[in-house]
């Protein structure tokens, strides 16, 4: 029941912010990069963090630090959601927000420094492709769900985190799909959703494999993983500043270029990150061996696919210069 009604108090929360934010004209306006035509309400995902603050309310404060960095980063988003934030301020506070996280998880004493900076670098960089693949209806909650969905399963068999943590995030990324994972959205997640449910996924995460030491469960990020990797990559050859907002991303040529819907897409992304990892919890197979098979698959599916159809893409920039 109390699930229920935590829910209920989430949904109510939504609608609330939507007055707000139709009011205050919090709202995404589309450019040539978009990969929308409407007008649509921005910053829906900051039930992200209402619902881990939800979750602080009716079950006590579990994480105080990762609480801490959760809110400031999700503040800082959410204001750079309003009006431009500088990027040395944004980048300062990812960094705090790691550093509470990597407290919060209890390495801080325990590693040297420059296993932390390592760890800072890529989780900094996680968060931040994250954001940057939020990009059409539906990618980042259903993409989200296959992530901690399987976490929960996880949890069940051998527990690392507070299953009712996981519960209440779940529940708050279902609401915003209700919203969002349609072909006409009601809501973008905005920089405060993405970076969020971002900063919440890689401190699960992270807390599994601070506890069994297996580095392999990143095969839980897979999907986007490759994406962004290799879309860094092809946009480095290109010469280009990968900090500009671009279309390059494998699921924005399927979603322009190719015209497939946006549910279809994201649809795809979040059904074969889910796949993937429920065969690494549950297929009798070396996870390792595992990890590579299904990097290297996915590489060679991102490269041929980009080797068909990038043409298209190279078509509609010759169109903008026009």
């Amino acid at each position: 029941m109390i699930y229920l009604f935590i829910a209920i108090m989430l949904f109510i929360a939504e609608l609330i912010y939507f007055r707000l934010a139709d009011y205050f004209n919090i709202i995404d306006q589309p450019n040539k990069r978009s990969s929308h035509t409407q007008l649509t309400l921005r910053g829906g995902g900051i039930i992200f963090l209402i619902g881990a603050w939800s979750h602080a309310v009716f079950f006590g404060i579990n994480y105080s630090w990762f609480m801490l960095g959760l809110s400031a980063i999700a503040l800082i988003s959410f204001i750079d959601d309003i009006r431009s934030v500088p990027n040395r301020v944004r980048i300062v506070i990812h960094f705090i927000a790691m550093l509470l996280m990597f407290w919060q998880w209890g390495i801080i004493v325990d590693q040297p420094w420059w296993v932390i900076l390592a760890a800072l670098i890529i989780c900094t960089g996680t968060i931040n492709a994250y954001n940057f693949m939020d990009g059409i209806n539906g990618i980042t909650g259903g993409y989200s769900l296959a992530i901690l969905m399987p976490l929960l399963l996880v949890n069940q068999q051998s527990v690392f985190v507070s299953e009712s943590l996981l519960i209440t995030i779940i529940l708050s990324v279902a609401i915003f799909c209700f919203f969002n994972f349609r072909n006409k959205a009601k809501c973008f997640a905005g920089d405060v959703g993405a970076v969020s449910i971002a900063y919440i996924v890689l401190f699960v995460l992270g807390l599994l494999i601070v506890k069994t030491g297996d580095l392999w469960y990143f095969v839980f990020f897979a999907v986007y993983g490759v994406d962004s990797v290799l879309t860094i990559i092809h946009r480095l050859i290109l010469r280009e500043n990968i900090f500009k907002a671009h279309r390059k991303h494998a699921y924005q040529l399927m979603a322009n270029e190719l015209k497939i819907s946006h549910i279809r897409v994201s649809g795809f992304y979040s059904i074969l990150q889910l796949c993937i990892s429920l065969c690494a919890i549950y297929l009798p197979i070396n996870p390792w061996w595992y990890l590579c098979v299904v990097i290297i698959g996915l590489c060679i599916a991102y490269v041929c696919f980009k080797r068909k159809y990038y043409a298209l893409h190279e078509e509609y920039l010759a169109k903008l210069e026009k």
